[in-house]
């Protein structure tokens, strides 16, 4: 079982079997074991989904608790570093539901992943220092910069055709 905490420092148990499994898929029609692949990125990427999904999975100690925890309550835990520390919690408690063949795979394919979405930042963060703000704002001459004075911008009259 993987535990996070939520930014109330409320900390929550996740665990994945078939019976969680159902009520998932019962309450937010959302297929767990189907997630692997695409799925979980997707899941992932929608906030509000994923921390459905997670209440969902934490619905038995949310109600337990005095006073219980709503889903409004537990959403509003949750965002930046502890939404995260959640969805690492939650893949790696995904990947223990399946068969031990299948956990390594699955485990070196999550490690992949992470390692592509690092570089990724890691090149964005590069791409964004290098940027010069002096490039980007463009030459100064003015209050109105590059744009053409009204002589230029206006047409010349066309003589009428009669």
């Amino acid at each position: 079982m993987k535990s996070f905490k939520d930014s109330e420092g409320r900390e929550w148990l996740i665990h994945v079997n078939v019976s969680a499994v159902k009520r998932v898929r019962d309450l937010t029609k959302v297929d767990l074991p189907g997630l692997i692949g695409e799925g979980l990125g997707k899941l992932l990427e929608d906030p509000v989904e994923f921390v459905n999904v997670l209440y969902v999975l934490v619905k038995p100690q949310a109600d337990s608790r005095n006073p219980p925890v709503t889903d409004e309550e537990f959403g509003a835990a949750l965002g930046g570093d502890t939404l995260e520390r959640a969805a690492d919690a939650f893949v790696e408690e995904l990947i223990d539901f399946f068969p031990a063949p299948r956990r390594q795979p699955l485990r070196e394919l999550m490690k992949k992943a992470r390692q592509v979405s690092d570089l990724m930042l890691t090149r964005a963060s590069e791409r964004i220092a290098a940027l010069d703000p002096e490039e980007l704002a463009g030459p100064s001459g003015g209050s109105s910069g590059d744009t053409p004075g009204p002589s230029a911008s206006t047409p010349d009259p066309s003589p009428s055709e009669s």
